[in-house]
C-alpha cells in the first residue's frame, strides 16, 4: 500500500513540475511580431541609438562657452608702490590683479555646418534602425516558417506512430499465434522505430528554433510556443509585371540604399566643414588690470586668430573628398546588389509557385483517404505488407513534398519583402 501511495504521489509531482518547467503558449504570426516589435531589445537599443543621435544635434546648436581668466594676483603686501583704494575691506591698497572674458566666434559658418551634419546623423541612425528591422523580420518571419513546417510533420508522424503501433500489437498477436512469419512483424516494428526516430530528430531541431525565436521575442526559456496559425501558402500571387515596380521600390525604401545615400551626404557635409576650417576662428576678449599698467585701473578690448599660414587643412579636405568618392561607390553597389537580389528571388518563387500550382486543393484530403483506406485492407489482409509499405513511403513523400513546397514558398515570399524592402 504505501509502494502504491508512493508512486502516486512521485507521478504526481513530477506531472506538476513537469507543467510548470513548460508552459505552453500559442500564437499566431501576427501576435508574435506585435511581441517582437515591443520586446525585442536589439531594435530598443537601436532607439536608444537615435536618441543619442538626436542629444548630439542639440549640443551642437549651443556656442561655445566664454573663458574668464584672473592672474596676476599678488597674495603678499608689495611696498614702496603708490597705494590704491581697498578693493574688499581693507584689502586691495597694496594688490595688484587682473582678470579677462574671452569668447569664441567660429567663422565660415562652421557651427551652422555642424548642425546640419548632426541632423545628417540622426537620419542615418533612423535607417540604421529600419535595416535591423527588416534583418530581424526576415529572421522572424522564417523562424515561424520552420516552426510550423517541423509542427506539421509532427503531427505527420505522431499519426503514423499511432496506427503502426495498433498494426504492431495486433501483428504481435498474430505472431504469438502462429498465423504470421517473424519477418513479417518485424518489418513492421522496424517501421515504428524509424518513425519514432524522425520524431525525435524533428523535436530536437524545434527546440533549436524556439530558442532562437524565444530570443527574439524575449520570452522565458521555461515557455513551449506553438504557432497557431495554418501552414499555408501565401494569399498574394505574383507576376512579373511587378518586378519593374519592385525595382523602382528597392531605391527608395532598402534601409541599405537610403543608409549609403546618407553617407554621400554625411560626406559632402562632412566636406563643407573641412573647407570651412581653413577659415580661423575669432577670439574676442575684454581685459581687466588693476595695479599693473600706467592707469590704476585699465580696460582694454582684444581679438586673436591663427594665422593660417602652414596648416591650411589639405590633409582633411582631401580626406573628405575621397570619403565622398567612396560613398558614392557604395551606393552604386547596393543599387546592382538589391536588383540582382530581387530578380534572383522572384524567379526562385515563381518557379516553386509553378510546382505549387501542380498541387490541386483535393490532392492533399485525397493522399490522407488513401492512407485511411490501404490501412484498413492491410489490416483485413486484403493487400500485402509490400504493398503496404511501399504505399506508406509514396504517402511520406508526396506529403513531404506538399510540406517542402508551402515553406519555400513562404520563405522565397519573405526574402522577397525582404530584398525590396518592404512589405507586399
Amino acid at each position: 500500500m504505501k509502494k502504491i501511495f508512493f508512486t502516486l504521489f512521485y507521478i504526481h509531482c513530477f506531472s506538476f513540475f513537469s507543467a510548470q518547467m513548460s508552459d505552453t503558449l500559442k500564437i499566431s504570426r501576427k501576435e508574435a511580431e506585435t511581441i517582437f516589435l515591443a520586446n525585442n531589445l536589439d531594435l530598443i537599443a537601436q532607439k536608444l541609438e537615435i536618441s543619442q543621435a538626436e542629444a548630439r544635434a542639440l549640443q551642437a546648436k549651443y556656442w561655445p562657452n566664454p573663458k574668464l581668466s584672473i592672474s596676476e594676483v599678488n597674495l603678499w603686501r608689495t611696498y614702496d608702490i603708490e597705494e590704491q583704494p581697498a578693493l574688499i575691506g581693507n584689502w586691495g591698497k597694496n594688490s595688484q590683479i587682473s582678470a579677462e572674458i574671452e569668447q569664441v566666434i567660429q567663422t565660415a559658418g562652421k557651427r551652422r555646418k555642424n548642425i546640419e551634419l548632426q541632423k545628417i546623423e540622426v537620419e542615418g541612425e533612423k535607417y540604421e534602425l529600419q535595416e535591423v528591422l527588416r534583418e530581424l523580420k526576415k529572421t522572424l518571419r522564417n523562424s515561424i516558417t520552420e516552426i510550423q513546417y517541423n509542427q506539421e510533420q509532427q503531427k505527420m508522424y505522431q499519426g503514423q506512430i499511432a496506427s503502426i503501433e495498433k498494426l504492431t500489437k495486433s501483428y504481435n498477436n498474430q505472431l504469438t499465434l502462429g498465423n504470421i512469419s517473424k519477418a513479417e512483424y518485424i518489418r513492421l516494428k522496424a517501421q515504428e522505430i524509424e518513425f519514432k526516430k524522425k520524431l525525435v530528430s524533428l523535436k530536437q531541431e524545434i527546440e533549436e528554433q524556439q530558442a532562437e525565436l524565444k530570443s527574439l521575442l524575449m520570452i522565458p526559456s521555461s515557455s513551449y510556443l506553438v504557432i497557431s496559425d495554418s501552414f499555408a501558402m501565401p494569399e498574394k500571387q505574383l507576376s512579373e509585371i511587378e518586378l519593374t515596380q519592385w525595382l523602382e521600390k528597392a531605391k527608395e525604401n532598402r534601409p541599405d540604399i537610403l543608409i549609403s545615400k546618407n553617407k554621400e551626404k554625411h560626406a559632402a557635409k562632412s566636406l563643407e566643414i573641412q573647407n570651412a576650417m581653413k577659415t580661423p576662428d575669432v577670439a574676442v576678449s575684454i581685459g581687466y588690470d588693476r595695479g599693473g599698467n600706467i592707469m590704476k585701473d585699465f580696460i582694454g578690448l582684444g581679438v586673436s586668430v591663427d594665422l593660417p599660414i602652414f596648416d591650411r587643412n589639405k590633409g582633411n579636405i582631401q580626406e573628405a573628398r575621397l570619403e565622398i568618392e567612396k560613398s558614392k561607390n557604395e551606393t552604386r553597389k547596393n543599387l546592382l546588389k538589391s536588383e540582382n537580389e530581387i530578380v534572383s528571388v522572384f524567379r526562385n518563387y515563381i518557379r516553386t509557385q509553378q510546382v505549387s500550382e501542380e498541387i490541386d486543393d483535393t490532392y492533399e484530403s485525397t493522399l490522407d483517404g488513401l492512407l485511411v483506406s490501404h490501412e484498413k485492407n492491410f489490416r483485413l489482409r486484403n493487400i500485402s505488407m509490400l504493398e503496404y509499405m511501399d504505399f506508406l513511403d509514396t504517402y511520406i513523400g508526396n506529403k513531404m513534398i506538399i510540406l517542402d513546397t508551402k515553406k519555400e514558398l513562404n520563405q522565397y515570399y519573405e526574402n522577397l519583402q525582404y530584398v525590396v524592402g518592404q512589405d507586399l
